[in-house]
């Protein structure tokens, strides 16, 4: 049996293991069946939660720092950003005002200001260069609150600062931009995964905002707050990509930030392409691999690159509701379990015997 040089490349399953975790289940299974293999771990993310935790496994002298945030329903938050070498600082939405901080929805006031918060004191702090992860956002205030965080002032007709969240942006009459921290030298990139703009029916209201809690009657209500934000700042509001994390991206494009493909950005940044250069096979995955899996998230990024190298792909998700004929080999770890709960809660044994699985199969 041949010793092969296997790269590990997954997602994250999103509610059951970050994308470190999967990794590292993925690589223990597939070293039981083929012990000899050599094994290249790169946890990946699409700029949504876990995508600090894969910059920092694969950035060495990466330096991690936290600070103490208004979260989105106004609860204190630890919130970290981390420090690479090079001074970018990395920053994530998710952890610092996102859905999973909420104790419960709060489609109209919950907010961003956590984020411009921390993205203030990673360039405060020296950062030449920010890359900003949006996915995982449980706001639709457009921005606004991280734009507040980041030093600019939004206020009524009576000069007074408009109350967080989307709710606020209803009385807004003025955006000040002249008080917010400067964009890095560097610049500071977007990391997002779709390209939905900011209003209409494939905006960041109609689209997430029931993903969020809101009904038929508050994506309504949130449109409107949207396109009033809308109107006193100088984006345009159809562009592809701005009604990310409940429009965020659309503020911080005010700000003078650009968008990136999320996936792509992350891959690069931690090496994916010169890790594929001297590998034999690509191991990937995600929790469920589905026809939005193309649209620029990261089993599609990763199956790309290895096929533009001629390099054969096995992918294990936790459910496969797409064609699979790009890959050598597929593992769904539903079926392996017996079922979803199984397999979600018991995620990293079930990885674990996914990659075993698959790693016999491939001795054969």
């Amino acid at each position: 049996m041949s010793r092969l040089r296997v790269v590990v490349a997954p997602d994250s399953f999103k509610g059951s293991l970050g994308a470190s975790g999967v990794a590292d289940a993925l690589a223990r299974g597939w070293t039981r069946s083929r012990p000899d293999d050599e094994i290249v771990v790169l946890p990946l993310a699409d700029g949504g939660e876990g995508t600090l935790d894969a910059f920092e496994r694969s950035v060495p002298g990466s330096i991690r720092h936290e600070v103490v945030v208004e979260g989105p329903d106004g609860r204190a938050v630890d919130a970290p950003w981390l420090a690479l070498p090079d001074g970018t600082a990395v920053v994530e939405l998710a952890s610092s005002c996102g859905l999973g901080l909420l104790a419960v929805p709060a489609p109209h006031d919950a907010h961003t200001r956590g984020l411009g918060t921390v993205m203030r004191a990673a360039v405060e702090s020296g950062a030449d260069r920010l890359l900003v992860g949006l996915g995982g956002s449980g706001s639709t205030d457009g921005g606004a609150g991280a734009l507040m965080g980041l030093g600019a002032r939004i206020v009524d007709s009576l000069g007074e600062p408009v109350a967080e969240g989307n709710h606020g942006l209803t009385t807004a009459v003025r955006v000040d931009l002249s008080a917010a921290v400067p964009v890095p030298r560097g610049g500071a990139s977007l990391l997002a995964d779709v390209d939905s703009p900011l209003l209409g029916p494939r905006g960041a209201a109609a689209v997430f905002g029931p993903q969020k809690g809101a009904s038929a009657d508050d994506v309504l209500a949130l449109e409107r707050g949207l396109e009033r934000f809308a109107s006193l700042v100088d984006v345009d509001p159809t562009t592809p990509g701005a009604g990310a994390a409940g429009g965020a991206a659309f503020g911080l494009l005010a700000w003078g930030a650009r968008l990136v493909p999320g996936a792509d950005a992350v891959a690069r940044a931690v090496g994916l392409p010169e890790a594929l250069t001297a590998a034999d096979l690509v191991l990937t995955g995600e929790g469920r691999f589905d026809d939005q899996t193309a649209a620029g998230k990261t089993v599609s990024l990763v199956t790309r690159l290895a096929t533009e190298r001629g390099l054969p792909v096995v992918l294990v998700a936790g459910d496969v509701a797409a064609p699979t004929g790009a890959f050598a080999d597929v593992v769904a770890t539903t079926q392996l379990a017996g079922g979803v709960d199984e397999s979600t809660t018991r995620a990293s044994f079930w990885l674990e015997e996914a990659a075993a699985v698959v790693a016999a199969r491939w001795a054969r």
